[in-house]
């Protein structure tokens, strides 16, 4: 089985109708569609590639198939939180804290957008990095309890977590093919376009 073949696998079938996935119009209305569905069709509109995962051993056997599939092995994870270092210090992964030491950014993120398929990260993901300081290859590691609605609701439960404290270079990842048209909301202005993948973790 290819590696993307498990699309919203792990035993639970969640896969999106092709019917849905194909047939909708760009300005079809999506308002009575799950916002898991929801942001699976953008996610994929934009070019993400990602799997779900039932289990933190299935994530590691994820990781596992991600690095093969692309021949990693060599190639140490650019990271910055140091929790997600810590979560994965068990798996057969070198890092660093260098960008120009490795050609993948493996990272977490504040939310998942269903509305527009993208990636709403800040200042905890990126310190004070560009997205196009970042390497051209991303991992995001997420749980299925980030999902939103739309990025107004992102930044409200963004502000009600860290209150005055509110992170700063907030942005979000939506490019993840070449070629991109223009950017259609301030938060992608000036964004690069990224080989992302999305490692989804169920915890609901």
């Amino acid at each position: 089985m290819g590696l993307f073949d498990k699309l919203f696998g792990g035993g639970k079938q969640k896969k999106v109708s092709k019917e849905t996935a194909e047939t909708r119009g760009a300005h079809m209305p999506d308002l009575n569609i799950p916002v898991d569905e929801k942001f699976t069709i953008h996610f994929k509109k934009n070019g993400g590639k990602f799997l779900y995962c039932d289990s933190f051993g299935e994530i590691s056997q994820a990781v596992r198939n991600i690095v093969n599939e692309n021949s990693w092995q060599d190639y140490p994870f650019y990271i910055i939180d140091p929790k997600l270092k810590e979560k994965f210090s068990k798996e057969k992964i070198s890092f660093t804290d260098k960008t120009r030491e490795s050609e993948v950014f493996f990272t977490t993120c504040e939310h998942l957008i269903a509305q527009n398929g993208s990636i709403l990260v800040c200042s905890n993901q990126l310190m004070d990095k560009k997205l196009n300081e970042l390497p051209y290859n991303v991992i995001v590691f997420a749980t299925t309890s980030q999902l939103v609605e739309s990025i107004g609701e992102g930044l409200k439960t963004i502000k009600k977590k860290y209150g005055h404290n509110i992170p700063a270079n907030i942005t979000t990842l939506k490019h993840f093919q070449p070629n991109e048209g223009n950017s259609d909301d301030f938060l992608t202005y000036g964004s690069s376009s990224k080989n992302l993948y999305l490692l989804l973790l169920e915890d609901l």
